[in-house]
């Protein structure tokens, strides 16, 4: 069992970070950036979201498939991670750079700077997550490495959520445009400092998975995804998750300034998502112990519908410090749940990539990471396609005094649509996912007595 060094395990951690505050500007701000700066139609806006994504449904397993027939001196991951993250990080700025465009040539700029930031950023991130499995094979080991990019990117998310708006003002001397595109500047190279200590100092340990002879064929990909009747159980429990999570992260500007009327407690609402998430974070190892993981399973799913509920009623005290409170306090219970579920369904995944080895022989992790990576993105493109399409119907006009139909609207999308995808996701898991207690840890041995025969 390959034990890593706290080295590894915080160098590993700087990947997510890095990546993860690029991913959070893009998640949390550009349809805000595009809609009320850009002044792009919300309708136009969803449907770029789910065109991309429905364009990464061929291209992400396509990725995993080149992630797991590369064969360097490097290993099969880092390569990619430090080739996407130069090239991610250009894009990103492209992104958000305002050249002062209109009409078609506008909107085209849009498209093909989105199409590209989407491509180049699964060139480093399905390489990234896909190092998970072959870092090692011991439970306790994994729990932490799963654990700890986690952990980093919520950082980076609550940074870019509490900190975005004012450093957007800031940078930008009133100048809206300006300022997103000097931050973007700033995070892509802060992302490029951190891949680089993640490419020097994390290695893929050849004894943390048997070593496969052949190449994998389109053909034999297909056929990894079609019998492993978990993988897909744990790809939807995380389209439900990202689309409730990301719907309410993407979706938090619009609320707080258009149905609350108070745009500054968007930030205190992401502040205290970032402590809550890494409060769930830090404590799921603990209380996956004591607990066992299907009551942390209910604990994550549940904590969030509380709090969506209080933002689908949209009842918040008018003194400005109980005010605060309260949003601080919705959005940790919300958050505090959607920490616990990033912890474990990361290590889920991880557990399925053994159950394919254990069912199949071999094991796939690019394959089995990239359909994931593509149903994270897919649930930020349906999410921006449910905000675009949302805001339409309920009459939204940006940069206005709503009507109490689309303030209503409005809170109806934050609360409660992520209320019906929790709850399908609490109920999805309790079906259907088996791989938990002695039949893992059946799993787990027998795919180590295959190897040891194969060493013999």
């Amino acid at each position: 069992m390959q034990r890593l060094t706290w080295t590894a395990k915080i160098s590993y951690g700087a990947g997510a970070f890095g990546k993860d505050l690029v991913y959070a500007i893009v998640a949390t701000f550009f349809m805000f950036y595009l809609t009320d700066i850009c002044k792009v139609s919300p309708v136009f806006v969803g449907n770029l979201f789910l065109a991309a994504r429905l364009f990464d449904a061929v291209n992400d397993p396509v990725m995993g498939l080149v992630v797991d027939n590369t064969r360097t001196r490097w290993g099969r991951f880092r390569p990619w991670i430090l080739l996407g993250t130069i090239l991610n990080a250009i894009v990103l700025v492209f992104l958000f750079l305002n050249p002062g465009l209109s009409g078609s040539r506008q909107l085209t700029y849009i498209a093909v700077t989105y199409f590209l930031w989407g491509v180049t950023y699964t060139l480093m991130d399905i390489p990234y997550w896909s190092m998970i499995p072959a870092l090692t094979d011991d439970e306790k080991e994994r729990d932490t490495i799963s654990v700890i990019p986690r952990i980093f990117a919520s950082v980076a998310w609550m940074l870019v959520g509490y900190f975005g708006l004012p450093l957007v003002k800031a940078f930008g001397g009133g100048d809206q445009a300006a300022g997103f595109t000097r931050l973007s500047g700033v995070i892509a190279g802060i992302f490029c400092l951190c891949s680089l200590i993640t490419f020097f100092f994390v290695k893929d340990r050849a004894g943390a998975a048997p070593e496969r002879k052949n190449t994998t064929s389109l053909k034999e990909m297909v056929r990894i995804l079609a019998r492993n009747d978990q993988v897909i159980v744990v790809l939807i429990l995380s389209l439900l998750f990202n689309l409730s999570f990301q719907l309410s992260n993407g979706f938090a500007v619009f609320y707080f300034k258009y149905a609350v009327g108070i745009p500054e407690m968007v930030s205190v609402y992401l502040l205290a998502a970032g402590i809550a998430q890494l409060g769930g974070l830090f404590g799921y190892p603990f209380f996956a112990a004591q607990a066992g993981r299907k009551t942390v399973f209910a604990v994550s799913a549940l904590f969030p519908v509380a709090g969506f509920s209080v933002l689908l009623l949209g009842v918040f005290p008018s003194n400005a410090s109980l005010l605060w409170g309260a949003v601080f306090l919705t959005g940790g219970i919300i958050n505090f749940g959607i920490g616990l579920s990033l912890g474990i369904l990361t290590v889920m995944l991880a557990d399925v990539v053994d159950y394919g080895e254990f069912k199949l022989g071999t094991r796939n992790e690019s394959i089995l990471f990239s359909t994931q990576t593509f149903v994270v993105k897919l649930a930020g493109a349906l999410s921006g396609f449910l905000t675009g399409a949302g805001l339409s119907l309920v009459g939204f006009v940006a940069d206005a005094v709503q009507t109490p139909a689309a303030a209503a609207g409005i809170r109806g999308i934050m609360g409660g649509i992520p209320i019906v995808f929790s709850l399908a996701y609490l109920a999805v898991y309790w079906k259907f996912y088996r791989l938990d207690g002695a039949y893992l840890q059946t799993v787990k041995q027998a795919c180590r007595d295959r190897r040891d025969a194969g060493e013999s």
